[in-house]
């Protein structure tokens, strides 16, 4: 019989990237890419989060399928992954099972930091309770271990 880690590292199929974006600068608008350059100890090329140190938040990521639970949640009709602000969005899998492990998307090897929680600019982005709706399904932190790229379409593995 597992154990329960060893049951919280099992999963019944493969996760995928959906969807890349990138910011250049602070608050500019994410930018949506096929692939992305993955540096370990800081993050994706090109977004203003890189940078050096020993940051728990070098990559976010949140799951496809809360999209929708976030628009129902904001009584929108869609909504968008840019307007999430986070790097990736990734169907298929089970993120919050990804806290506390390592995984690969691609070559990348990751490792679950924590919940990304949600910042004051989903008032701005999502409208009047944007933030309210975001929390529990916000994703989560990553840092990077091995760097390599991304592709839309790779596979997310859990260690």
């Amino acid at each position: 019989m597992k154990t329960i880690h060893e049951s919280r590292s099992t999963f019944p199929c493969a996760g995928c990237p959906e969807w890349i974006g990138i910011a250049g600068t602070r608050l500019a608008e994410l930018e949506s890419v096929q692939q992305a350059t993955i540096q370990p100890g800081t993050g994706i090329d090109g977004e203003h989060h890189a940078r050096s140190g020993q940051s728990k938040r070098q990559v976010t990521i949140i799951q496809h399928e809360h999209l929708a639970v976030i628009a129902s949640l904001t009584r929108s009709e869609t909504v968008t992954p840019a307007l999430l602000r986070r790097n990736l969005v990734v169907s298929g899998i089970n993120l919050l099972a990804l806290r506390d492990q390592q995984f690969h998307i691609g070559d990348v090897l990751f490792e679950g930091t924590g919940k990304c929680d949600p910042c004051s600019r989903m008032e701005q982005n999502l409208g009047t309770g944007g933030l309210a709706a975001m929390l529990g399904h916000g994703g989560i932190t990553t840092k990077v271990l091995q760097g390599g790229t991304i592709h839309v379409g790779d596979s997310v593995v859990a260690v």
